[in-house]
C-alpha cells in the first residue's frame, strides 16, 4: 500500500444517500425508538461501504467514510468531548441567504477527549472495508474556541483565553494519540478559522467580541502544533480551510494572506487542502510563504458548490500559476471542500459527485503522471 501525501485527494465528505437521510429522519421523528436506531446505522453501513467502493473505484488512494454518520462536520465530534454540551439555541449559524439547525457548543467542564469517542469506531469501520488508505477528517482545535460563545463557557477557569486554549490542545493532543492507536496514519482537521479571519466583517465581529484577530490566528496556530507536535513519524496530518460551506452557500471571503506564514510556518501540518475555486479565496500569492522541503498544498480548484465541471486544461493552467509561488512537487488536488458538509449537502448530484472526483484523479494524471506520483 502505498502512503499519503497523494497528488489527488478530497476534502472528507460526501453526499449522504437517500437510504441515509430516510433513516435519520426516522430517528429524528422517533428519538426514543431503539429499533429506529438500529435501521439508521445498518443504512449508513451499507451506505459507507458503498461510498469507500466509489472512491477507490475512481482511482483515489485516501477514502472515508463520507462523514456519513454525522449530522454537522465539527458538532457531532465536538458534543462527543467530555466537557463540551451541544445544546439548542435560538439561531443557526448565518450563511449567505441561510441558517444551520440551531444548536451551539457550551463548555461545561473540564475539557477532554474520552476513549470511547464515537469516532474512533466510525474510523475502525473505515478501515476494515477499504484496500487503500482509510482517512478520517475532524474539526480542528481552533473550531472549540472560534464556534463557542464566551457566555457559554461555564468553567471559571476558562475565562482566561490561554488556559482555554491549553485545555483544548490538550484534549486534541490526546485525541491524536488515540486516533493512531486505533490504526489512523493519516487524520485531517478541519481547522477552516484562519480564512475566516482573513474576512474583514468576520474580523470586525471578532473585534467587537473584545477578541483580537490576529491574536486568535497565532493561539490557532500554537494550538494545532501543540496538538500534533509529538505525534509518531508515520501519522500524516491533514488540515483543510474554506470560508463556509453549507446547501452550496458561504460566510466569508478574503484571501489568505493574514495568516498564511502562520498556516505554513507555525502549526506544524503536513498537507494544506485549501479553497481555490472563486475570488472570494484572493490570489495564489500567499503559497510563496510555503517553505521548501516536504509540506504539500492541495489548492481547491474544483468546487463542490456547482455540479459543472471545470476544464481540464483551465485546472492546467491554474497549477502553472501556482508553480510561480511554490514548487510544483508541492502541490496535489483536492476540490474545494466537502460535498456535504453538513447532512442536507450541497446542491449538487450523486453523478456530479463523481464526475468531480473523476476529474481530481484526471488532473492529477495530466499534472504529475500520477495519483501517487
Amino acid at each position: 500500500m502505498t502512503t499519503p501525501p497523494y497528488r489527488a485527494d478530497h476534502v472528507g465528505s460526501l453526499l449522504r444517500p437517500k437510504a441515509v437521510q430516510d433513516a435519520r429522519k426516522r430517528v429524528a421523528e422517533n428519538p426514543g425508538s431503539t429499533e429506529a436506531k438500529a435501521d439508521l446505522r445498518a443504512a449508513e453501513d451499507v451506505a459507507i461501504k458503498d461510498l469507500i467502493g466509489m472512491q477507490e473505484e475512481v482511482g483515489l488512494k485516501a477514502v472515508t467514510d463520507g462523514e456519513c454518520r454525522r449530522s454537522f462536520w465539527h458538532f457531532d465530534f465536538m458534543g462527543e468531548l467530555t466537557g463540551l454540551d451541544m445544546v439548542s439555541s435560538d439561531e443557526g449559524i448565518q450563511f449567505a441567504g441561510v441558517q444551520t439547525k440551531a444548536v451551539r457548543p457550551t463548555i461545561t467542564g473540564t475539557l477532554d477527549f474520552p476513549e470511547d469517542h464515537p469516532h474512533l469506531e466510525h474510523f475502525k469501520f473505515v478501515a476494515a472495508n477499504t484496500s487503500v488508505t482509510p482517512k478520517i477528517s475532524i474539526p480542528g482545535p481552533s473550531c472549540v474556541h472560534f464556534r463557542t460563545n464566551p457566555k457559554d463557557i461555564g468553567p471559571a477557569q476558562y475565562q482566561d483565553v490561554d488556559a482555554f486554549c491549553a485545555d483544548i490542545a490538550k484534549t486534541y493532543r490526546k485525541a491524536v494519540d488515540a486516533f493512531y492507536k486505533a490504526g489512523c496514519r493519516y487524520l485531517q482537521m478541519d481547522d477552516i478559522f484562519f480564512a475566516y479571519l482573513c474576512d474583514p466583517k468576520q474580523r470586525q465581529v471578532r473585534a467587537d467580541m473584545g477578541q483580537d484577530p490576529d491574536m486568535l490566528i497565532e493561539k490557532y496556530a500554537w494550538m494545532m502544533h501543540e496538538a500534533i507536535k509529538d505525534r509518531p513519524a508515520d501519522l500524516v496530518i491533514g488540515m483543510h480551510m474554506c470560508r463556509g460551506n453549507f446547501k452550496s452557500t458561504h460566510v466569508a471571503e478574503g484571501g489568505y494572506d493574514p495568516a498564511a506564514d502562520a498556516i505554513f510556518n507555525k502549526t506544524g501540518v503536513d498537507i494544506f487542502f485549501m479553497e481555490y475555486d472563486t475570488e472570494r479565496a484572493g490570489g495564489l500569492a500567499p503559497l510563496r510563504l510555503l517553505p521548501k522541503g516536504k509540506q504539500r498544498v492541495m489548492p481547491g480548484f474544483i468546487t463542490t458548490k456547482t455540479g459543472k465541471l471545470e476544464d481540464l486544461d483551465w485546472l492546467k493552467a491554474k497549477f502553472e500559476e501556482a508553480s510561480k509561488y511554490a514548487d510544483i512537487d508541492q502541490l496535489g488536488i483536492a476540490p474545494q471542500c466537502g460535498f456535504s458538509s453538513t447532512e442536507e449537502g450541497n446542491n449538487i448530484t450523486e453523478a456530479e459527485q463523481r464526475a468531480k472526483l473523476e476529474l481530481v484523479v484526471k488532473t492529477a494524471d495530466a499534472v504529475w503522471g500520477g495519483v501517487t506520483a
